[in-house]
């Protein structure tokens, strides 16, 4: 098979085109990125990267007509840009989405997009099933622009899909592994082992007891690589995930432990970090019965096998840096 992948540099598009290369497929990697979760691809024949951008009409066009699954994995994430460019994460991740869905649409082609559980807002019945309610703040709340942009596309997927396309949404909760964005950065392990492997303080956003709950990045691919090839899953929202609730505090102390840190774990308030454009969520469980049972995958890893092998990759990449 042909697979493209938008967004196929990033954390997940490059662990996801390992796994199709390593089953003998072709990929086709479209991407604006850093190549450097990529490059290690750059002398197989079946690894084609394009530089170039979501938004750009005739080049989403003309790979989206060579592909037999497109996975649209491209998007602006991260915290720090929901908060200082909200425009950019609402026109790239809704604009971008309406791109490569005409294309697909136009040559019939398969897709699976990469939702987020943000989508669940601050819904406090948990755990999140695929149906349930979305419930957000004020759209003053810059914290809230990630998490319509999703949904918008969500929306799109399944309006094309009631006109044809065969389409999949996969709704991710907190991926990490290795390669993941870059220390310092992003999401809450990266910032947190930033910290711990230079002894810096932990930094805990609040009182640490809202929880999360971790997803090893290779239990992610199985469920993404399973949804854009299993026929029942066309027409669904899938929750990829693991079920196992964790206070970030745990986390916090898991990082130190685990990277052998001096780190002590100091707690501040939500606004001395994001100001007063984030909302924070107490609580983000999912349900994950039709990962099992549509995707025929489980949440395998445990926390602390993941964690060690996550601290084993960025370890280098600190010293690199020179401290």
């Amino acid at each position: 098979m042909k697979i493209l992948i938008t967004g196929g540099a990033g954390f997940l598009g490059s662990h996801l085109g390992d796994t199709f290369l390593a089953r003998g497929d072709q990929v086709i990697c479209m991407d604006l990125g850093s190549i450097a979760k990529v490059q290690h691809n750059f002398n197989n024949p079946n690894f084609v990267y394009v530089r170039d951008s979501v938004l750009n009409d005739a080049m989403v066009d003309s790979l989206v007509s060579q592909a037999d699954v497109v996975y649209h994995m491209a998007a602006v994430v991260g915290v720090e840009f929901y908060v200082d460019d909200p425009y950019n994460v609402l026109n790239i991740n809704i604009n971008g989405t309406q791109t490569v869905l005409r294309a697909a649409y136009k040559y019939g082609k398969r897709v699976v997009f990469t939702s987020t559980s943000e989508v669940y807002g601050r819904n406090p019945k948990v755990p999140w099933a695929e149906d349930d309610d979305r419930v957000l703040g004020s759209t003053r709340i810059d914290r809230w622009c990630y998490s319509t942009s999703k949904a918008a596309g969500e929306h799109f997927c399944f309006g094309y899909h009631k006109m044809g396309l065969p389409v999949t949404v996969v709704r991710y909760f907190n991926v990490y592994g290795p390669r993941l964005d870059a220390l310092d950065r992003g999401r809450v392990i990266t910032i947190f082992l930033g910290q711990a492997l230079r002894d810096d303080p932990i930094t805990v956003v609040g009182d640490g007891m809202q929880t999360r709950c971790f997803t090893y990045v290779t239990d992610a691919i199985k469920a993404t690589v399973e949804a854009g090839l299993r026929d029942e899953a066309i027409g669904e929202i899938c929750n990829i995930g693991n079920d196992l609730e964790i206070p970030i505090k745990d986390i916090a102390e898991a990082v130190v432990r685990l990277s052998g840190s001096k780190s002590e774990i100091h707690y501040v308030p939500q606004e001395q970090i994001y100001g007063n454009s984030y909302e924070d969520v107490p609580r983000r469980v999912p349900d994950v019965t039709k990962m099992h049972r549509l995707l025929g995958v489980s949440a395998d890893v445990t926390l602390e096998e993941g964690l060690k092998a996550t601290i084993d990759y960025f370890k280098p990449a600190k010293s690199s840096a020179g401290e």
